[in-house]
């Protein structure tokens, strides 16, 4: 018979909370009880999980009594504050906000890249950033291959990644109202915002610097140099980027098409001649990443670029963090 959980997901009514209670339904993840946490203005609100409604509860330190895995999707701050009140509980946290991403204990985890890190955890496992999620999954296996020397990125994200709010401000613009609140510092609806998260003093957002830190811890190569532009997009949903990597040894496009085709959550998409190539609104609601515009990168010895898309919420971030547990639970 199979053992069953008790499973809370913090931050339950975001749009990344909703998306994690879906996945688990999806998934038949083994919960024997759901515990749905949130702030007190959203507690009370009912959602559904396999034919039954759930009573969102107030999220304070008791939530986690009884609860073995949690789910956190609620912002750093609450993570901070709440984790380890669950983890005191006796529950794995797996954390989809940058609390915890880059402290040495930590374990930061893509199932498809580095998934014996699950089992070195002491109570917290953190999902990585959405952006850099897909990217590591597109590239592991060419790095196995050919090993990365640099990376230049630069993304094409969509307003779902900013919460509801940024989704809210980009349906207001397009319909023509005044936004009921900003997310954005300037119009997203018909524009491009080369600003992802605030500033640092060298010009770098935190986004980007996720992106670039992160990556060097998931694929465990403190050699690797990263460089990454984020952007965001009028897009509702799925998150794309362009790609370009640099290897120490002589790379091959038939070689790199050979083994995306059959690595682990990855779908190549890379017909040029019939306009196959990956694009959020084929994502969308999806798991898998999608790659395409496999192509040489003439400048350099070893270079190619790639084109990766992969829906934000699911991948890159709900079906991740559902994933590490099931990983975790496999492994037990």
């Amino acid at each position: 018979m199979t053992r069953e959980y008790s499973v809370a997901v913090v931050g339950a009514t975001g749009l990344v909370g909703r998306k994690m209670v879906q996945v688990l339904e999806e998934h038949s993840f083994p919960v024997r009880e759901l515990r749905l946490l949130a702030s007190a203005r959203s507690a009370g609100k009912m959602l559904p999980f396999h034919g039954n409604d759930i009573c969102v509860q107030k999220l304070v330190p008791e939530s986690f009594d009884g609860i073995e895995i949690a789910l956190f999707s609620a912002g750093a701050t609450v993570s901070r504050e709440f984790a380890p009140h669950a983890v005191r509980a006796g529950a794995l946290v797996i954390d989809n906000s940058s609390a915890f991403r880059m402290e040495d204990e930590v374990p930061l985890v893509v199932p498809e890249v580095n998934r014996s890190e699950i089992f070195r955890h002491k109570g917290i496992i953190a999902n990585p950033n959405c952006s850099t999620i897909q990217m590591v999954v597109a590239l592991k296996p060419l790095h196995d291959l050919w090993k990365i020397r640099r990376i230049v990125v630069s993304t094409y994200q969509s307003v779902t990644g900013a919460g509801k709010k940024g989704l809210s401000q980009l349906e207001d613009e397009i319909a023509g109202v005044t936004p009921k609140e900003f997310k954005f510092p300037h119009q997203i609806a018909f524009n491009v915002l080369p600003q992802v998260d605030v500033f640092s003093e060298d010009g770098n957002t935190k986004e980007e610097y996720k992106m670039m830190r992160e990556t060097l811890k998931i694929m465990g190569d403190d050699t690797m140099r990263v460089s990454a532009t984020c952007v965001r997009v009028p897009v509702w949903g799925g998150h794309s980027e362009s790609v370009n990597v640099e290897f120490e040894r002589p790379c091959d496009i038939t070689q790199a098409r050979r083994v995306l085709r059959s690595a682990p959550g990855v779908v190549l998409q890379d017909d040029p001649g019939t306009s196959e190539y990956p694009m959020p609104v084929l994502a969308w609601d999806k798991d898998p990443v999608y790659v395409g515009r496999i192509r040489r990168d003439a400048t350099v010895p070893s270079g190619l670029n790639l084109w990766v898309v992969a829906d934000n919420l699911r991948k890159g971030a709900a079906t991740n963090a559902v994933q590490i547990a099931e990983e975790w639970i496999k492994g037990r």
